[in-house]
């Protein structure tokens, strides 16, 4: 049975790339996408949403926006990674087929929440700010686990010890680690294994259609400003990570650790504290990534996109 899931993100170009994975691939059933303000603004990070599964056709998935602000501090944005659309590279010039929900993020989770018949997971690409949300609501019914690209066993992307996803929210992230819902974080430790290199960038190219293309076209882009800001030779194609261990548990390895969320310090709030050793005593309250299986990754990415046409 496919496993059931709503998206969280920020789309952003491996938020796109998160999103075509989970549409396509036959062992998740996406259910309902929400966005949050991070990458982009929410603005654009919704018009992102709704482009993508229109590209995808894609009609029957519902698209809400979510948070505009963290939870208490000021919103920073990457458009320096992801560029002032928040999706920067091809061109659009026509309105997305796929609308906006008439509810809210918060409402659309809620609601499928309630409703679905079986456990459903959420899996994160972004700020927590609409998870700690609805956690903090009231009890909610039927989530089996949260599943989030965000933090690092090391170092950071935006502070030296803070990556961006944790960074934006680090409040909100606290909240949802503590709710004591199920928690897999996968972090940069992980996804900088997902290398986009020429050789998968020309798997892409070989499917030849407009949807490869506009992937091939969005991961150039990417690639760019990984090159320009970080010196990468090849960008890491973090956000499928987290959708790809909901797919098949095998592709990202995990370990069992404790998870702090830092929230006060000048220097790191936005840190993930994540004790691999055992040094503080604290019992694991997290399921941490460590490996990927790249081959089976980047294999389940390009069937996926070659399914959608």
């Amino acid at each position: 049975m496919a496993v059931p899931l709503i998206l969280d993100c920020d789309p952003g170009h491996d938020d796109a790339m998160a999103l075509l994975l989970a549409i396509a691939d036959p062992a998740v059933d996406l259910l309902a996408v929400t966005t949050v303000a991070g990458n982009q603004t929410v603005d654009k990070c919704t018009l992102n949403a709704r482009r993508v599964l229109s590209l995808a056709g894609a009609s029957h998935i519902p698209v809400a926006r979510g948070a505009a602000q963290p939870l208490v501090r000021r919103l920073r944005i990457a458009d320096d990674v992801h560029g002032q659309t928040g999706l920067d590279g091809p061109l659009f010039t026509d309105e997305p087929s796929v609308p906006e929900s008439p509810y809210s993020a918060h409402e659309l989770l809620t609601d499928v929440l309630r409703t679905h018949p079986t456990p459903v997971t959420v899996v994160a690409t972004g700020a927590l700010t609409n998870v700690a949300a609805l956690l903090a609501s009231e009890p909610v019914p039927n989530l089996a686990e949260i599943v989030w690209m965000g933090g690092s066993t090391d170092r950071g992307n935006i502070q030296p010890l803070a990556e961006a996803n944790a960074a934006v929210d680090p409040e909100a992230a606290d909240q949802v680690v503590r709710s004591g819902v199920p928690f897999t974080m996968c972090g940069l430790n992980v996804t900088h294994q997902a290398l986009v290199t020429d050789e998968i960038v020309a798997q892409f190219e070989r499917i030849g259609t407009p949807l490869a293309r506009v992937c091939v076209e969005w991961m150039t882009f990417f690639a760019s400003t990984y090159r320009d800001l970080f010196g990468f030779a090849a960008p890491p194609l973090h956000d499928p990570v987290a959708v790809a261990r909901v797919i098949d548990p095998a592709i990202v390895r995990c370990v069992e650790a404790n998870l702090v969320i830092e929230t006060q310090g000048e220097w790191t709030a936005g840190a993930t504290v994540v004790d691999l050793d055992g040094y503080t005593g604290r019992p694991a309250n997290a399921r941490i990534a460590v490996e990927l299986d790249r081959g089976a990754f980047w294999s389940r990415i390009v069937a996926a996109v070659a399914a959608l046409g």
